[in-house]
């Protein structure tokens, strides 16, 4: 006859507890047995219930049960109750417990939200910075929120085509970008054998999104409407979306760029910036002039100790300030169809050439631009480095004195 277990009570689980943390010998040891295959067992300094049992073939088997005192004496009955009920239907608990966990893995890996994040890592290797933030962009804040939990199976073109439609309305250029990440997401949950073969999207933006003409940037090209944007710029309420904008003039770098700016990429001793891939998959190096460098050290108050210089705002779910964050400051401030953050590369591009006789091929330099021919391209690695501390120190002048009314007297740039 079989030896009668003392059920275990919550006082003597306490007291050995006790002594086998204090490191204590004698009492009642561990294992502390319950009855009906239930026990607590002491092992690396935690406490672990387990369930032991004879499956249906005659094997025997242990599961474990979960932490005390996570789990409580109570708890750990009640989850012994269960198994023993599958066990008297003849069904190993253990075999059950596996089959659910295989098939949650499976049906994490089918989701859109899996592939989604496969696409990502497959092409971002081979992507420029801004490419792969505009792609993560339309990814993580746009289509795995309304899509990352569904089958990607069972995803139709009508499902995308309604969060495309939601994008639209603030984020039109993202939108075309999200629907085309969309397109190759699905494409590869078909190689990959997960959709059927042949099932690809048909979003028909032309029909299914309103009119959109892309043209050209908004940008002030003339010393009167410069002073009124960055009077506009100065009068913002945001320290850090000022920051960022005042950044994008002095620099006339990519908003996505200064956005993302990293602490580890600038230089303090040189006064410059480096960008590790920019649009064209080249590094490129930035001079900061005294108004710009004086604008990013106003930002370790703000996030000292962390990677990126311009943290985001409240509600973002960015690492770093949202680029759409500095089009909608100027937006909401007036200035729709006037100037956009990208529009002060072309700011620059034009008065620098017209008002300050600035080098074209030093102001190519400056905004990054692929060099135009394979050949040029491929020999042509000029960066014009020390040309453009100078000439960028000019500008920052001349911006400042166009807020002051004093945009005549600047001295031309020697080419």
């Amino acid at each position: 006859m079989p030896k009668q277990v003392e059920p275990l009570t919550a006082a003597v689980i306490q007291h050995a507890v006790r002594k086998a943390q204090g490191g204590q010998q004698g009492g009642r040891d561990f294992p502390l047995v319950d009855g009906k295959g239930l026990y607590l067992e002491h092992r690396s300094g935690r406490f672990h219930w387990r369930f032991r049992y004879v499956r249906p073939d005659g094997r025997e088997n242990r599961l474990a049960l979960g932490q005390f005192p996570e789990v409580s004496l109570a708890e750990a009955r009640d989850r012994v109750l269960d198994l023993r009920r599958q066990l008297r239907d003849g069904i190993d608990p253990g075999a059950a417990r596996k089959a659910m966990k295989e098939e949650a893995e499976r049906a994490g890996a089918a989701t859109f939200a899996h592939f989604a994040q496969a696409w990502i890592e497959l092409k971002s290797p081979g992507w420029a910075e801004s490419t792969r933030r505009k792609a993560e962009l339309c990814v993580n804040s746009y289509l795995v929120p309304a899509l990352g939990k569904r089958d990607v199976r069972d995803i139709a073109s009508h499902d995308v085509v309604e969060v495309l439609q939601k994008m639209s309305k603030h984020a039109p250029v993202l939108t075309r970008k999200a629907a085309g990440a969309a397109k190759a997401i699905i494409r590869l949950a078909i190689a990959k054998r997960a959709r059927e073969e042949g099932r690809l999207l048909d979003l028909n933006l032309r029909d299914n999104l309103p009119s959109y003409s892309k043209g050209h940037y908004s940008a002030a090209t003339n010393g009167t409407d410069v002073a009124t944007v960055l009077r506009t710029i100065n009068a913002l309420p945001y320290d850090v979306t000022r920051a960022a904008l005042l950044v994008c003039a002095y620099t006339a770098q990519r908003p996505g760029d200064v956005a993302a700016m990293r602490w580890a990429d600038v230089d303090t001793d040189t006064a410059e910036w480096l960008i590790p891939k920019t649009k064209t998959g080249q590094s490129h190096i930035v001079p900061l002039s005294k108004q710009a460098m004086t604008l990013v050290e106003s930002m370790r108050q703000y996030t000292a100790g962390r990677e990126y210089v311009f943290p985001p705002l409240a509600r973002q779910n960015t690492p770093h300030l949202h680029r759409d964050t500095l089009s909608k400051a100027l937006r909401d401030a007036g200035l729709q169809g006037k100037q956009t953050p990208h529009g002060l590369r072309a700011t620059l591009r034009t008065l620098a050439r017209e008002r300050l006789g600035v080098s074209a091929d030093v102001l190519e330099a400056q905004l990054a631009h692929a060099k135009k021919g394979e050949v040029q391209a491929a020999y042509d690695r000029t960066g014009f480095v020390e040309e453009r501390k100078h000439v960028m120190q000019v500008w920052a002048d001349y911006l400042d004195g166009a807020v002051a009314d004093n945009v005549t007297p600047i001295k031309k740039v020697q080419e």
